[in-house]
């Protein structure tokens, strides 16, 4: 069967996957489909990984957060982030769980599915000192305001911001093949 290449790419050899073999035909049919399109898996990500994070992110509607508590892990959904100073930002609520675990324990990961993208990993360690500019925080705090939850305005000190430190992410596909991501 002849091969075809994988939207991901490893460092080394690209990941590959059968592809069925072309059916014969007449002379009078069409020439047959190429193997792989390129853009069979959407366009190419961003040439930075902070880049391709941010646009996966973005497209998706949400993706799954998780914390620890005790030995008990905790996942929920989310759907804000942005970027400034060179850091994805998350938006949340100082009087959430989510918000006292990641004080307790600031080591977090998430995970989100793109159709036709695979699916990305991000793990790293929440950055608790809020440090929002003035558009960020106007940013997330229509968000939040659009998923029907309640502050006083951006300036709320309820809400908060928390960055990515220390950020290990991928891209990955359901052949074992994952596009790790320059984050920092």
């Amino acid at each position: 069967m002849p091969r075809k290449e994988s939207p991901l790419k490893k460092d080394g050899p690209a990941a590959t996957q059968e592809s069925p073999a072309p059916q014969a035909s007449s002379a009078q049919s069409a020439p047959p489909e190429p193997p792989h399109a390129p853009d069979a898996f959407g366009p190419p990500f961003p040439s930075t990984g902070l880049l391709a994070a941010l646009e996966y992110l973005t497209d998706i509607p949400a993706w799954f957060l998780a914390t620890c508590e005790g030995d008990q892990p905790h996942v929920r959904p989310f759907s804000f982030v942005a970027e400034q100073g060179g850091k994805l930002w998350f938006c949340t609520a100082r009087t959430k769980d989510v918000y006292r675990e990641l004080e307790a324990n600031p080591k977090f990961e998430l995970s989100g599915w793109k159709p036709g993208r695979g699916w990305i990993v991000l793990r790293g360690r929440a950055g608790l000192a809020d440090e929002a500019r003035p558009d960020l925080r106007r940013a997330g705090y229509e968000h939040m305001a659009g998923l029907g939850e309640s502050y006083d305005g951006a300036d709320d000190p309820a809400l908060t911001f928390f960055s990515v430190e220390d950020p290990v992410a991928w891209i990955a596909d359901i052949d074992g093949s994952k596009q790790f991501l320059r984050l920092a």
